[in-house]
């Protein structure tokens, strides 16, 4: 009796076109990372669309009124929750749309930054890691002795 983890008709699943690699922890957090930011977007929409008094009284932004910039906050929180469906449902078109509405809502929260300083530097510090985590271990998975994209085979 084989007690070998090797061992089995199972050992190692076939390589077909149904065949999708386990996808990766990171990839999983960064995904969790764009539901929880579109959650924040969409509260932080919510507040600026309603005129409501959690904001600063009289901030001037840079471009724009706080009600505008409440409907663009908004429509990136609707799409973000809209990247991470993509990323949990695999493939790499998911992971770069989440890339670039990532980029998108940390460019939109340097423009919010009057309103809310301190919150739009951490929500911008959240957007980084959901983009290093998209970006550095979302591709498929080298094998050895193949060769990739700046690697070279063993």
């Amino acid at each position: 009796m084989a007690t070998s983890a090797s061992a089995g008709p199972h050992a190692y699943p076939p390589r077909g076109e149904a065949y999708r690699p386990p996808r990766n922890g990171m990839v999983t957090f960064a995904a969790v990372l764009l539901f929880v930011l579109a959650f924040f977007n969409g509260l932080d929409g919510i507040a600026a669309i309603s005129r409501s008094h959690v904001f600063l009284a009289e901030t001037n932004l840079v471009l724009g009124n706080l009600l505008a910039w409440g409907w663009v906050v908004l429509g990136l929180g609707i799409l973000q929750a809209l990247a991470g469906f993509g990323v949990l449902a695999g493939g790499q078109a998911g992971r770069w749309f989440g890339v670039a509405i990532l980029g998108l809502n940390a460019f939109a929260q340097m423009w919010f930054l009057p309103v809310f300083p301190i919150w739009s530097v951490v929500i911008i510090a959240l957007d980084i890691v959901a983009i290093y985590g998209l970006a550095a271990y979302g591709g498929e998975p080298v094998e050895a002795g193949e060769a990739g994209p700046g690697r070279a085979a063993y």
